[in-house]
């Protein structure tokens, strides 16, 4: 088996199954924090729900639409993660 045969059909699938779980859970936290960038300016999802908010003046439905913005995509992702990680974890 050549080096490259090896690294294709042995190394690289038991890697990836070990770097799912954690990059998944990495990849979480890095969305959740994109949250702390609108308070240093760069606009995303919560300073676009602040911009609306002073356009609107309703916050309260502004932001519970974020955080069910976030919620929606932060469990899409958890979920997605999961599915790789079992249909990975089927061949151990």
């Amino acid at each position: 088996m050549t080096h490259a045969q090896a690294m294709r059909y042995i190394i690289l699938p038991q890697a990836f199954k070990r770097v799912i779980p954690p990059l998944g859970n990495e990849f979480i936290a890095m969305l959740k924090d994109t949250s702390l960038l609108s308070v240093i300016g760069i606009i995303e999802l919560t300073k676009s729900g602040m911009l609306i908010v002073a356009r609107t003046y309703e916050a309260f439905a502004i932001y519970i639409t974020v955080a069910l913005f976030y919620l929606v995509i932060t469990f899409s992702l958890s979920r997605y993660i999961d599915y790789l990680e079992r249909r990975l974890k089927t061949g151990d």
